[in-house]
């Protein structure tokens, strides 16, 4: 390798010492081989004299690239592999389906515009595919056909993806080749990128004309293939932060979908390739291994040793388990990486806001762990229509994920108006049997009417009969919070609303109480304040001074003697304490029993 990169050095050198008489006689073809002809045969020599040398400097730069990475070890010098290119134009040249021009496609101008003697669109796949069968014909590398290759990539880059991913799906050695000559050049890399993303996108055939009609449907995995196979070249120019995030996306859908759907035709499709390289048994397998080497060309080391530490990545390729790796992968990403999450985020929020496919469930704990890099004043409205959307489906860990996802957006003040519209499915599920998802619909309602001045009288008294029966709930979490939010509900009710919930509020007064002896501190003292808030709601003074001299004791009799018409259901509401685990609970449940007992005798 050492003796070829000095021969073309060599040669070189020889074109800048060699004065401008005896050039021509000494390597009379040197110049010609790689530079396509010149249009106009009128130009003389001293002004076409500076861009060809620039034309040149620039083929041999991306030779000498190319041939740091073939995998085929030869032994032919600079000057030989140079021949190669001049043949592989003449030859190309000779075929019927390509014209002189088509065969000599010049490089693209600074802007991206073609220059006049660019080939026609028409012309663009049939020298694709002519490219492709004479590197599968030629045993070893011939860089004359990979540089014109890369000149078209550059020119028209959507038609040689389409084209060169049609006649090649599999990636055999000439494919694989080209593939690898795409990957020297940083502005040939950020061309084709969209186009090869958008094949990657649509699961699991694509279709799209070509400039010669053509509708083939292409396998996204085929995409696939050749960007693995791009990113596997030392030192190449992987994809500009521009396309990195939905690049991301990409492989991680093609991660999800081929772990929980295999169509019959992609599994043909995958063992096709299978005997072509050597890849994993599984194409879930192949698409992680590809998201490691963009993961590893992005310089994105620490996400790749905390995945590999954490069994991130073999949790990933299975469908029961998949949801945790990709929450894993997400947060390891907001660390070091939230400017790509925030567009990694948005891409997510394009494919949920689709149908409700059954394999969005890791989609959903990726956006959830990133939503904070989000801009909520641009998509607030479509993240609460899709967290919504999963607070009504049947599967207790899409409720959690959205759940989730409602309580971090509602901490922030200006989500407020947007949350209350979720106020129904919220007080739904306040009657679930998962604490965990009871907790987390109490915080959300918590936050969401921290800054509210009133609420309507329907939510309040639908609130209002639920709360009171989570003042006993065994998860402490779930006491508090259902205690707490029953005193900020009682000062957003207004006039009317008062008159709908009396009734409420005075068979909360004896839990209240009776929650006030509990041995949860947070729970005792937030009982005391919400009972205290209760006895003013009621107007009743008399109960708010007891409660202020700090005796628990004359607040039952008061309750129970000055209110002898509604004792009855006050003891009533006693009763199931009787059987509480709770010590303190029990044994003041008895007295107020006993109290009135003996009131009664």
């Amino acid at each position: 390798m050492a003796a070829r990169f000095l021969g073309l050095f060599k040669v070189c050198g020889r074109k800048r010492n060699t004065s401008p008489a005896d050039a021509p006689a000494q390597h009379p073809e040197e110049l010609e081989q790689i530079q396509p002809l010149q249009d106009d045969a009128a130009v003389d020599q001293t002004q076409g004299q500076k861009p060809r040398r620039g034309r040149i400097r620039r083929a041999l730069k991306a030779f000498r690239k190319f041939l740091g990475v073939r995998r085929r070890k030869t032994r032919t010098t600079a000057t030989e592999s140079t021949a190669q290119a001049d043949s592989g134009l003449t030859e190309l040249q000779a075929e019927p389906d390509a014209s002189p021009d088509s065969a000599r496609p010049e490089e693209c101008g600074r802007k991206g515009k073609r220059s006049k003697s660019s080939p026609s669109l028409l012309q663009v796949p049939a020298m694709v595919k002519n490219i492709h069968q004479r590197l599968a014909a030629c045993p070893t590398v011939d860089a004359g056909l990979l540089i014109n290759f890369l000149r078209l990539a550059e020119d028209q880059p959507a038609d040689v993806v389409l084209t060169l991913l049609r006649c090649a799906p599999t990636c055999d050695r000439a494919a694989a080749m080209m593939w690898r000559a795409i990957s020297s050049s940083a502005l040939t890399v950020e061309k084709v990128l969209p186009t090869l993303i958008s094949v990657m996108e649509d699961w699991p055939l694509h279709r799209t004309f070509t400039s010669d009609g053509d509708n083939e449907a292409v396998f996204a995995l085929a995409a696939t293939l050749g960007l693995w196979v791009t990113v596997q070249v030392p030192g190449c120019h992987m994809a500009p932060f521009l396309h990195s995030a939905r690049l991301f996306v990409a492989l991680l859908f093609h991660i999800v979908i081929t772990t929980q759907q295999m169509p019959e035709e992609v599994a043909n499709f995958w063992r096709a390739c299978q005997q072509e390289q050597r890849l994993p048994s599984n194409p879930n397998r192949f698409a992680v291994q590809a998201m490691k080497a963009l993961f590893s060309r992005k310089w994105y080391d620490k996400e790749l040793i905390a995945m590999e530490s954490k069994h991130g990545w073999d949790t990933l390729l299975s469908a029961d388990t998949q949801h945790y790796a990709v929450g894993l992968l997400a947060r390891e990403m907001r660390r070091e990486l939230g400017y790509m999450c925030s567009h990694v985020a948005f891409y997510l929020l394009q494919l949920l806001s689709r149908e409700e496919p059954r394999w969005d469930l890791p989609f959903l704990a990726f956006l959830v762990e990133v939503l904070e890099c989000l801009d909520l004043k641009e998509c607030a409205g479509s993240v609460l229509e899709v967290m919504g959307r999963h607070l009504q489906r049947g599967c207790r860990q899409r409720r959690r994920l959205a759940l989730r996802g409602l309580v971090w957006l509602s901490k922030d003040p200006s989500m407020a108006r947007w949350i209350c519209s979720l106020d129904q499915n919220l007080l739904e599920l306040l009657g679930d049997a998962d604490g965990e998802v009871v907790g987390m619909s109490l915080s959300v309602l918590t936050n969401a009417f921290q800054k509210k001045d009133k609420i309507g009288k329907t939510t309040a008294r639908l609130l209002a009969e639920r709360l009171p029966w989570l003042f006993g709930n065994d998860n402490g979490h779930v006491q508090l919070l259902s205690i707490q939010l029953f005193q900020k509900l009682l000062g957003l009710v207004g006039d009317e609303g008062k008159k709908v919930l009396k009734r409420i509020v005075r068979q909360s007064l004896l839990p209240l109480f009776l929650h006030c002896h509990d041995g949860n501190r947070r729970v005792a003292k937030a009982s005391r304040e919400t009972l205290h808030a209760a006895a003013g709601f009621l107007n009743r003074s008399d109960l708010q001074q007891v409660l202020d001299t700090e005796k628990l004791v004359k607040f039952a009799e008061c309750l129970l003697v000055q209110d002898e018409s509604r004792a009855a259901k006050y003891l009533r509401w006693a009763l199931p304490y009787l059987e509480s685990p709770r010590e303190p609970l029990r044994q003041a449940a008895i007295r107020i029993i006993g109290y009135k007992k003996n009131t009664l005798s």
